[in-house]
């Protein structure tokens, strides 16, 4: 039997500048994501929709929601086969397409991460990467293909 569980935040508006949404560019596209007992995350739109580019936007969240996952996943295995890691870093980046019309969406993603590897196989690291679409909540969740361009070193 499935188990089926709720993720809960709450995401507050935080743009207003007296006057509401009445004119498009009288308010801002500010916002705030709010979790009890979690920091709030002060975010905005993406730039090119009018936001402020030194706030995460939505793109920017759902980017590093895939890497994260993946990360958390490629840990886990990693420890399973004995695969000791000693660092993991991704610049991920995601390639989205805007319509004439202005919708939206995200075509791909590529993650790039480099991780260290003290003790374990390197072929077996690598072949991690394949398997994690199997288990990734957010990469089973998403519309568009995520490529692994890995670089494994020993320490």
């Amino acid at each position: 039997m499935k188990s089926v569980h709720d993720y809960t935040t709450t995401i507050r508006w935080t743009g207003n500048r007296g006057e509401g949404t009445r004119a498009y560019k009288g308010y801002e596209r500010n916002w705030n994501l709010e979790g009890e007992g979690k920091p709030v995350i002060s975010c905005s739109n993406d730039p090119l929709l009018g936001g402020n580019a030194e706030k995460y936007n939505p793109e920017d969240l759902l980017l590093a929601a895939v890497a994260s996952c993946h990360m958390l996943w490629f840990l886990h295995l990693a420890s399973n086969l004995g695969i000791v890691i000693e660092s993991y870093e991704d610049n991920p980046v995601a390639k989205g397409e805007m319509e004439p019309s202005g919708k939206g969406r995200f075509v791909s993603c590529t993650l790039r991460p480099v991780i260290t590897v003290s003790e374990g196989n390197l072929d077996e690291a690598y072949a991690i990467h394949e398997r994690i679409h199997e288990f990734c909540f957010i990469a089973r969740s998403v519309a568009f293909p995520i490529d692994i361009q890995a670089d494994i070193q020993r320490t």
